[in-house]
């Protein structure tokens, strides 16, 4: 029985090993997922748009696509997206904030749609910087709204937290990179194995902005608890909404979010 016990033990301890090993080297590939597109290739959006390539060295290009907003313009929200393919996959949000007299600027992360380079933490924190820069010279700080959703909330909260902003919005985001992947398998020290750390918690609490977050309490990919555990670092005014029965991606079909996206793009 000892030796069937220890054999058991042994074959436990090589699978956990041979698990983590794969997931630390393969952690990219495995959690974020670019579509990328040729530098000629044409995009097709249903939204009037303007597209914008700026160059940097060793090849890389940040590829950014402003929709316009058709009557007075109240402002712009500059627009984080989530780790899945690229700006295209976003467009359908573009309305939104369009129908409420904002513009909308995306941006592509490296190895994203027409955006090229070296894909780190780092990098993506400085092109969002240069993204709110670039507003800056049409736009005041008072009439520029950050957004974030999914893997883009941690970005737009980092932003916020080093520059003003009329508001910061977020859509499912996290407590951390790690505790995400922690949720799956909480056997694993994540914290030090995870290169994408994003601690959006510690960015809250910089953020002199209102702040208003929404998840679903239904979410698969980023759990309503993890979450909530941001509502410790939100200040007196600012909102969590918890949209009932809503998941990770539907958000957007619930009357509550509207109404309450409608409403905080008025004041």
């Amino acid at each position: 029985m000892k030796k069937r016990i220890f054999r058991w033990i042994k074959i436990l301890v090589v699978i956990y090993c041979v698990v983590g090993i794969t997931f630390y080297y393969l952690q990219d590939k495995l959690l974020f997922r670019p579509q990328p597109l040729l530098a000629g290739e044409q995009y097709h959006f249903r939204s009037p748009f303007i597209e914008v390539n700026i160059p940097f060295n060793q090849g890389s290009n940040l590829n950014i696509i402003q929709f316009p907003t058709t009557g007075k313009v109240k402002g712009v929200v500059l627009y984080f997206h989530g780790n899945r393919k690229n700006i295209g996959h976003y467009e359908n949000f573009v309305p939104d904030f369009t129908n409420n007299g904002y513009e909308v600027w995306m941006m592509d992360y490296p190895g994203y749609g027409k955006s090229t380079g070296e894909f780190s933490e780092q990098r993506i924190y400085d092109w969002a910087l240069l993204l709110y820069k670039l507003s800056r010279k049409r736009f005041s700080p008072d009439s520029i709204v950050i957004y974030g959703k999914s893997m883009g909330s941690g970005i737009a909260a980092q932003l916020a937290s080093v520059r003003d902003t009329r508001r910061l919005i977020l859509e499912t985001p996290y407590y951390s990179f790690p505790s995400v992947i922690g949720q799956y398998a909480p056997v694993y020290p994540w914290n030090k194995m995870i290169h994408f750390k994003v601690p959006t918690y510690q960015y809250l609490q910089r953020v002199t902005a209102p702040v208003t977050i929404f998840q679903g309490t239904a979410d698969g990919v980023i759990r309503h608890s993890n979450a909530s555990s941001l509502k410790p670092f939100l200040k007196p005014g600012d909102e969590f909404i918890s949209i009932e029965g809503g998941s990770h991606n539907d958000l957007h079909s619930f009357n509550l979010f509207r109404q309450k996206l409608d409403s905080v793009l008025s004041r």
